[in-house]
């Protein structure tokens, strides 16, 4: 005696239950794979265009010379400058850095005891890098105040 039913609808039950662990099982290795791709991404920095990394340099060279100059000076272009860098930068993570540095720059015009180390500067220039390493643009940050 044969256990299997072999009816037309026993056929298609189990046609339908082989369809389904298929489709969950597709269905699992796509979940799978997008949790791997997200564990791997999580800990990455944004990347910014060439065009906000561009932006980033020519901010920190202007930062630079300003550090230098009169602290009235220095007010003026930090107010201007982050005005501009809100509208223009897209990547809000490397404005994050540059505006550190925009401070940065505006403290040691000032003579402020809070003006940056060089080790400070260093420190911040590798993290923003990160944010432009692909890009095709080295960010340089340059100690203020020299």
């Amino acid at each position: 005696m044969n256990a299997t039913p072999t009816t037309p609808a026993a056929r298609n039950r189990k046609r339908n239950r082989l369809v389904i662990g298929a489709a969950a099982a597709v269905t699992a290795a796509a979940l799978a794979a997008g949790a791997g791709y997200w564990w791997l991404d999580r800990d990455e920095l944004s990347q910014a265009s060439a065009e906000d990394c561009r932006l980033a340099q020519r901010i920190i060279t202007e930062a630079e010379e300003i550090s230098t100059g009169p602290a009235p000076d220095a007010e003026k272009w930090w107010q201007e400058t982050g005005d501009e860098r809100r509208v223009k930068m897209k990547d809000g993570y490397l404005g994050a850095k540059i505006s550190q540095y925009e401070g940065w720059a505006l403290a040691t015009a000032q003579k402020s005891p809070e003006a940056p180390s060089a080790k400070d500067v260093k420190n911040l220039q590798e993290e923003a890098r990160g944010h432009c390493s692909d890009s095709g643009v080295t960010l340089t940050m340059p100690p203020l105040g020299a």
